[in-house]
């Protein structure tokens, strides 16, 4: 077995049936937001880059979540223009760096959000709800290739 090509694959199917569950979510329209555009790259990371300080659990959903408070609060009290799109991406950084919560993906919300003038409930979801199916997905993805990696090297042992 390829092993490179394994978690290759492995990491484009659980990025695909993850984001999947939330597109059809999504369709469905009665259940709210699901879906937005900075979830790509976090299945990139999650499932990509499993092992990387980026993609633990508290680094996706904090980054996600504390990112998109700080676009929310923008468009509800200081209003959206060049200069405090500007503004809020840089707070987030901060927000993310202080907290050691970076997650580059959630780096997008604030201008995703001021952008498209995101109300509260955009906090519940698609942010904390969708990271957290992602990080639970992103989980059952590892523990898959994990017993995949030990079945390999058993294999080549035996």
């Amino acid at each position: 077995m390829n092993y490179p090509f394994y978690k290759a694959l492995s990491a484009g199917v659980f990025s695909a049936m993850t984001l999947l569950v939330l597109a059809y979510l999504e369709s469905l329209g009665n259940y709210g937001i699901w879906l937005m555009a900075p979830f790509g790259a976090t299945a990139v990371l999650v499932f990509g880059v499993p092992h990387s300080p980026l993609a633990k659990a508290k680094n996706v959903i904090i980054g996600h979540f504390l990112t998109a408070l700080i676009g929310v609060v923008f468009v509800n009290f200081v209003g959206v223009e060049p200069i405090s799109i500007a503004v809020a991406t840089g707070l987030a950084i901060t927000a993310m760096m202080l907290t050691d919560t970076i997650h580059p993906a959630a780096g997008a919300n604030p201008i995703l959000i001021m952008l498209s003038g995101q109300s509260w409930d955009f906090l519940l979801m698609p942010v904390l709800l969708g990271t957290v199916f992602i990080v639970l997905c992103g989980t059952l993805s590892n523990g898959a290739n994990k017993k995949v990696a030990q079945y390999v090297t058993h294999k080549k042992t035996a």
